[in-house]
């Protein structure tokens, strides 16, 4: 059986592209923009935040 961790690097790159989506939602939202650019970023941040929240960090 293999343990799902991520290493701090992949963990680093999964905050900044859940901010990043994030940050694109709120832009397209206050724009009043497409549907379905706010399910893509809205879709991406929330998988992120979920990996990062479930999965644990590996050590050193």
């Amino acid at each position: 059986m293999t343990d799902l961790a991520l290493s701090p690097a992949l963990a680093t790159a999964l905050f900044v592209v859940a901010c990043l989506a994030g940050y694109r939602y709120r832009r397209v939202w206050k724009a009043e923009g497409p549907r379905s650019q706010l399910w893509l970023f809205g879709l991406i941040a929330a998988i992120s935040l979920l990996v990062l929240g479930f999965l644990p960090i590996t050590g050193v």
